[in-house]
């Protein structure tokens, strides 16, 4: 039998994990990965499998429907009070599993951060000022004799001097009255605030605070070491602000369950819509928004609270926009020009190692379905990056988690376990897999070792994927908006018609972004992308507005 404790059913192969499958032919239950892995070859491919929990991208894809669904009565006149599609009556959507909205958004709401205000804004620019002059990592990070927590101390206090300094400047009032006779660990509360800040303005914005980001994490990395903690006198790190601990602080958790809320948070995409669609869709956001104010603004939950958490949640959903659709799209683009089993002539995906730069050897399908699985899994983990993240600041800020300096033969590099942060990249794994059905290569993830370090690196490392993928998708997905005759007329000269000059794009990119010539090295690593001025059709790119894959 399968452990029992406070209701909760856990998996009977590792006893640690919730059950979320239950198998008829094993008349047993499993979590996720444990029945992915026991279930994935053999006889026990065939068994029969059913789910103890709602799928929260089943939950999104029904509300997604169903938002669009409404939008279209509303444009037609008719603006119905609920939605339809799904039945709500304030927490529920029947699709068949009996969980409901309220319940799937309220964890989601665990993981968004919550919007900066005013005064936060300030305090932001106060750190980035002083993260701008720290050495911090060229200070504590080398090789040295001297004693390093001493190095890390003299380090800390130096940041806080200069955050101290930076707001008497800037309000001498409020600087006066925090410093004017008291040292650094008497006002823990401001320092604590100060760096939460930054912490979560930069999942909010993972294009900012590119530099200063490193220096702020591995700060608060070594705060947390005892012998440190002990010399500063004070805590540094405190729990990021989320919309979940926002409104439960402030009883106002029943927002999250009202129906209100699926089109008071989500993202108005004006892509082939009318104006007047997109003015309707602007309308019925700004009514639910209004009427989820009136209904649950209390002495505790003003209505600026309540409009503040809504606009964080419709970040989320803009984050997604941003950064897991050109995944979506590479996938549709994938499957509309290349097929496993049919290999059309001069469009073969094959590659063979030792051949223009290729690493691996892969057939044509082998090739369509690694490509395939690769953006799938990035999709996975752009659609959870929140979550990722919040677990990675987690790991990296847990006082019983050290690291040790090492040479991984990239320099100098903190190398950390990554618990929180691999037991859920194992699970989002295994949502790949079972949606790709098959898998090529090897399902290692790489954490906490030399080729990715520390949870930081992990999170860097995927947050290139849309800064790679959203540029080639933005030039692909203009080729059909180009009005200048004499572009069509050149595309069409060059590559036959502008169908045509997609697909060739596409062609080298699933042959040469993926074939590990970027692999287990940072000199060569996104090749591709370096190499774009070079490729045949740079100059499509260029007139479709193309700038870079950073941004700059």
């Amino acid at each position: 039998m399968a452990q029992t404790q406070a209701s909760v059913v856990y998996c009977i192969e590792c006893s640690d994990q919730e059950a979320t499958v239950f198998c008829e032919q094993c008349d047993e239950d499993f979590c996720e990965v444990c029945h992915g892995m026991l279930h994935r070859t053999g006889q026990r491919r065939k068994h029969t499998a059913k789910n103890l929990q709602v799928s929260n991208e089943a939950m999104s894809q029904e509300l997604d429907e169903a938002i669009k669904d409404a939008d279209q009565l509303a444009i037609n006149g008719t603006a119905p009070s609920v939605l339809t599609g799904l039945s709500l009556d304030g927490t529920i959507i029947a699709n068949g599993t009996g969980a409901t909205f309220g319940e799937w958004l309220t964890k989601r709401a665990k993981y968004v951060p919550l919007r900066l205000d005013t005064q936060e804004r300030a305090l932001l620019r106060l750190l980035e000022a002083a993260l701008n002059v720290s050495e911090y990592t060229d200070r504590v990070d080398i090789l040295s004799y001297s004693n390093k927590a001493k190095r890390i101390v003299h380090q800390i206090k130096d940041v806080c001097y200069i955050l101290s300094g930076l707001l008497v400047t800037g309000d001498y009032k409020l600087g006066a009255r925090l410093f004017a006779e008291n040292s650094t660990r008497d006002n823990e509360a401001f320092f604590q605030q100060v760096f939460e800040v930054g912490r979560r303005y930069k999942i909010m914005n993972p294009e900012k605070l590119r530099s200063n980001y490193g220096k702020l994490m591995y700060m608060l990395m070594d705060s947390v070491i005892p012998e440190v903690e002990q010399a500063l006198g004070f805590q540094c790190v405190v729990p990021i602000k989320t919309v979940y601990s926002f409104l439960k602080e402030r009883q106002g958790l029943e927002l999250l369950h009202d129906d209100h809320i699926a089109l008071a948070t989500r993202e108005i995409s004006p892509e082939f819509k009318s104006r007047d669609q997109v003015q309707a869709e602007i309308q019925r956001k700004r009514l639910s928004i209004d009427t989820l104010c009136k209904t649950y603004a209390t002495d505790q939950l003003t209505v600026e609270d309540i409009e503040r958490c809504l606009a964080s949640l419709s970040d989320n959903h803009s984050y997604l926009k941003a950064n897991r659709d050109p995944c979506d799209k590479m996938i549709k683009y994938l499957t509309k020009y290349f097929h496993p089993n049919t290999i059309e002539t001069g469009y073969s995906l094959a590659i063979t190692a030792g051949r223009h730069g290729h690493r691996l050897t892969h057939t044509h399908a082998s090739q369509y379905y690694y490509v395939h699985q690769s953006l799938t899994l990035w999709r996975e983990i752009v659609h959870d990056m929140f979550m990722l993240w919040t677990l990675a600041d987690d790991d990296m800020t847990s006082s019983g988690n050290p690291y040790r300096l090492t040479n991984t033969g990239q320099g100098l590099n903190r190398i950390q376990p990554c618990h929180q942060v691999s037991k859920t990249i194992h699970k989002i794994l295994h949502r790949a897999q079972k949606k790709c059905g098959s898998w090529v290569g090897s399902s290692v993830i790489h954490l906490g070792d030399k080729n990715v370090p520390n949870a930081f690196m992990f999170i860097d490392k995927y947050n290139q994927v849309s800064r790679i993928l959203a540029p080639i998708v933005l030039a692909l997905d203009k080729l059909d908006a180009i009005q200048d005759e004499e572009l069509v007329h050149y595309i069409e000269a060059m590559y036959g018609s502008v169908d045509q000059c997609r697909k060739d794009i596409l062609f080298d990119f699933f042959r040469f972004g993926f074939d590990g010539s970027g692999g287990d090295n940072y000199f060569d690593a996104g090749s591709w992308c370096s190499q774009i001025e070079k490729k045949k059709y740079f100059p499509i790119f260029l007139l479709t507005g193309f700038i870079g894959f950073d941004g700059k």
